[in-house]
């Protein structure tokens, strides 16, 4: 199979790079032709810069931090990874990887670890249960990869969580389907559907509606995505219509009414979207003036992109209220922010959607990764890496509400906790009382995972 090259999009793909997976992904094709990437980490050389305390600008944070030598580049054997990512027309998570890349050559600028670069393999896949089940064969007998992280997909974590298991890998992802929660050998940084709509869900009736509607695309996994969103709404004693929209839209106009029709005037209608099609419906919903029509809109995660906001426009100023599974990047300028910022600008060329939830993600799965790969004593072999992964314990990503581990549980749910956000002027900005919030355990997925791990402690670093 061909090797993926990294390339910087077109205009027009940005939008779609920005699609956070908190949301159900639209545009699912499997008739793409199969790519994949290998290429060890740049040695770009790290910025010498010192770092500010007050909204700093990316070129004025230094990167050596990212690793333990500054400004000398790893020359040793390298230590192979890999991921898996959906990469198709209309739904593309590469910048996830691409920005686990960029971490990594920060990574091997700054010293590698103990002096090893890392060489990361990104396989991309067309929602091809053969393919996504030949890419993962061809990362562990072709390139020998020991530990796997940034894995993407709308459906990899079904096909592959037996494999993984059977081998002894500890996946660190970003999730999509329910086994990326639900199994031992994977761990997500971020919430997903389920838990995100939850979020959204669980902040718009603190609003005190009198209804709410849930709408999502009309793809695998919508009952598992609802079931969560349907207990909240049960134990708040609040009528909930579940709604699903086929995507592409023919006629946003019509969706736009039939939800607002459904809501009424004091009701909340909660979208679960891709970008694109999310503003679709809600500048539908502007364009007939019925936006107010309802008491309060809301949406997953895959809302939380300024791209949103600003192709909003300051109409929809507090608004519109989005689940946000990572820290807010505006304004925030907490050291981990401004690296991640510096990071991106000096190295995360490849990751077209710039700062967001998706290059967020690579960002803290990196970050995971190679705390794991630092502890690491001896050879890094699949068992000691795996070992390390799973030791993770109350880590301080700087990006999540919560510490983060991994442990030794049936399922893994380490990201609970998030914020909510609304747009601010074409700025996605903390919303009134959208401080970290604890995903309510009415989920019954929820109290399992709190059964077996407990309440993880705040991130102190975090500074949402």
């Amino acid at each position: 199979m061909n090797r993926y090259e990294h390339r910087r999009s077109r205009l027009a793909g940005a939008a779609v790079a920005v699609i956070a997976i908190g949301g159900v992904i639209a545009g699912c094709s499997s008739n793409s032709n199969t790519s994949s990437s290998s290429a060890p980490a740049s040695s770009t050389p790290a910025s010498s810069a010192a770092p500010s305390s007050a909204s700093p600008s990316p070129a004025a944070v230094s990167t050596s931090s990212c690793g333990t030598k500054p400004g000398v580049a790893a020359t040793g054997t390298p230590i192979n990874l890999g991921g898996i990512v959906t990469d198709q027309p209309g739904t593309s998570f590469t910048d996830i990887a691409n920005m686990a890349q960029a971490y990594f050559a920060c990574v091997n600028a700054n010293g590698g670890i103990n002096g090893h670069p890392i060489k990361y393999y990104i396989e991309t896949e067309q929602t091809s249960a053969s393919q996504i089940a030949s890419e993962a064969k061809q990362l562990v007998q072709t390139d020998h990869v020991v530990g796997i992280v940034g894995n993407t997909s709308i459906i990899e974590c079904s096909v592959d969580s037996s494999y993984w298991a059977s081998l002894g890998y500890y996946i660190i992802d970003s999730g999509i389907a329910p086994e990326c929660w639900s199994t031992p050998n994977s761990a997500a940084v971020n919430m997903g559907p389920r838990y995100s709509s939850d979020g959204a869900v669980q902040y718009a009736l603190t609003q005190h509606p009198d209804k709410i509607v849930f709408v999502q695309s009309n793809v695998p996994g919508t009952s598992y995505v609802a079931a969560g969103p349907n207990a909240l709404a049960a134990a708040a004693k609040v009528p909930i219509t579940d709604m699903t929209e086929n995507v592409p839209m023919a006629d946003p106009n019509s969706v736009a009414i039939s939800l607002v029709d459904a809501a009424g005037k004091n009701g909340a209608v909660v979208l679960n979207f891709t970008p694109p099609d999310a503003l679709q419906i809600l500048q539908a919903a502007q364009k007939l003036n019925i936006e107010d029509n309802v008491k309060l809109w809301g949406c997953s995660t895959p809302c939380n992109t300024d791209f949103l906001a600003q192709s909003l426009g300051p109409k929809w100023n507090s608004k519109l209220f989005v689940n946000a599974e990572l820290t807010p990047p505006d304004p925030v300028s907490s050291p981990t922010m401004s690296l991640y910022k510096a990071m991106l600008a000096q190295y995360g060329k490849a990751v077209s959607g710039g700062i967001g939830s998706f290059s967020q993600m690579g960002f803290v799965e990196a970050e995971l990764m190679v705390k794991a790969l630092e502890s690491v004593k001896g050879a890094y072999t699949v068992s000691s890496v795996s070992a390390a992964v799973k030791a993770l314990k109350n880590v301080n990503t700087g990006m999540l509400c919560q510490q983060w581990t991994y442990g030794s549980y049936s399922m893994h749910i380490p990201n609970n906790e998030d914020y909510t956000v609304t747009p601010d002027n074409g700025k996605m900005v903390l919303a009134p009382n959208g401080g970290c919030t604890l995903i309510s355990a009415v989920d019954p997925q929820i109290a399992q995972y709190r059964g077996e791990a407990g309440t993880a402690p705040a991130d102190p670093t975090s500074n949402g």
